[in-house]
């Protein structure tokens, strides 16, 4: 039988993984720099923590988590997304007790939905997303969206637009939820049947339908801002008035309401009309979520922030070889006694931090010269008969051409001498 991955999943090739460390190392950097501190939940959790969080009428939970029954009939399901977890865990580890009330977390890693896969869009997935619990404030869902669109312009995407709506608070929703009802009721055996189960369970979710997008209802339905509180009101305002002072361009979209139960107040997409991404591609998307710590079992601690399809970003990286990710030296033994050495040269090199390797197949200069320029080594170091006898090796630089026999004790400080002088990876 031939095995290969099951649909919606692909391997992670050495040829790719340089590009995927590439967006890894730019995510770290990009969040220390907003004192983001890293947190690492489970792969799986109990349903139930989907269901109570995301929303039991979501697509998420009602078509695309994988779960299962464990050995002892407890309802386990792969995470699906990052937000409940790093709440779960927030309750659960008390982090709420900490003296910085704000806390800053972000997340990378797998996910899973079962959906139909496409370019950058996969059953099993990975995700970035920061969460910042502990404060509401408009200044917070502001640092959030900046951060995420300093993730999109450090990759080079092209043709962004921040797209921000505002569902409002608890007083917001209800006004907005009769308001819909209404609007909604004259027609609703027209649309869809997940349409009619919406209607009586959450009717907001049906301005998420994939359905009936196209129905007339959907294009005139009420809009969210139109129906803020005061205060509610008074946050959206200093948020487009925070993002008016910072310079950053934006569009009130009053269609985007998000497709996961727990946002409130501030919801956000970032939007690109990037080639290497497609016509108006959401890149990435979040917003202010007040109520999930609480419905988790913690106090009334609010919450904001975003994720990212890691898949997708990827795509912004191209085609790039890594050719920057070469090795340092590439030592090619020529004889038994050559490979003995090369074997304690080696050794001796990534002790003192230098990234190689060496032949191990007996094969001639030729061959092993083309291994050099596979792994865009800067350094051939060749090794024969002679270069035992004499206790030295020949150093090729790949860039410059240039040779030079190195005593064996001063190996470490040749390359050290050369790279101090500028000639890094070309």
């Amino acid at each position: 039988m031939a095995y290969s991955a099951p649909r919606g999943t692909v391997d992670i090739l050495p040829e790719s993984s340089g590009k995927w460390q590439e967006l890894e190392q730019l995510i770290r950097t990009i969040c220390a720099n907003y004192n983001v501190k890293e947190m690492r939940t489970p792969i799986f959790e109990h349903t139930e923590l989907f269901t109570r969080a995301v929303g039991d009428t979501t697509d998420v939970v009602t078509k695309e988590m994988y779960s299962f029954e464990d050995k002892k009939k407890r309802a386990i399901t792969l995470r699906p997304e990052g937000t409940a977890g790093i709440a779960r865990s927030y309750v659960e580890h008390k982090l709420f007790a900490l003296p910085e009330k704000l806390q800053k977390f972000y997340y990378m890693g797998p996910m899973f939905r079962y959906e139909r896969p496409g370019n950058g869009r996969q059953r099993q997935f990975h995700q970035f997303g920061v969460e910042m619990i502990g404060l509401e404030s408009a200044y917070i869902d502001v640092e959030c969206m900046v951060m995420a669109v300093t993730v999109v312009e450090a990759l080079g995407i092209q043709d962004i637009q921040l797209h921000i709506n505002s569902l409002g608070d608890d007083e917001s929703r209800k006004a907005y939820r009769e308001a819909l009802i209404k609007h909604f009721e004259p027609v609703v055996d027209e649309l869809c049947h997940d349409c009619q189960q919406r209607f009586e369970k959450n009717p907001l979710r049906i301005l998420d339908c994939k359905v009936d997008h196209e129905h007339p209802a959907m294009k005139n339905a009420p809009r969210t801002i139109d129906y803020l509180s005061e205060s509610a009101k008074a946050h959206f305002d200093k948020v487009c008035s925070l993002l008016d002072d910072l310079e950053i361009d934006y569009v009130v979209d009053t269609n985007l309401v998000r497709g996961l139960d727990y946002y409130s107040h501030t919801v956000f997409e970032i939007i690109s009309d990037d080639p290497k991404m497609g016509q108006g591609a959401t890149i990435g998307a979040g917003g202010r979520y007040n109520s999930m710590i609480s419905e988790l079992g913690g106090p009334e601690v609010p919450g904001v922030g975003f994720a990212f399809g890691m898949e997708r970003l990827m795509l912004a990286l191209g085609d790039s070889d890594n050719q920057g990710n070469g090795l340092d030296v590439y030592v090619m033994p020529l004889g038994q006694e050559a490979k003995d050495l090369a074997m304690q040269i080696v050794t001796m090199l990534r002790a003192n931090g230098f990234t190689c390797d060496m032949d191990q197949c007996d094969r001639g200069l030729k061959g092993q010269f083309k291994s050099a320029d596979r792994y865009h080594a800067h350094f051939s170091m060749i090794i024969g008969e002679e270069e035992v006898k004499k206790e030295v090796v020949n150093m090729k630089c790949n860039h410059s051409k240039e040779q030079s026999v190195v005593r064996l004790e001063d190996i470490v400080e040749f390359i050290d001498r050369h790279f101090e002088g500028g000639h890094e990876h070309e």
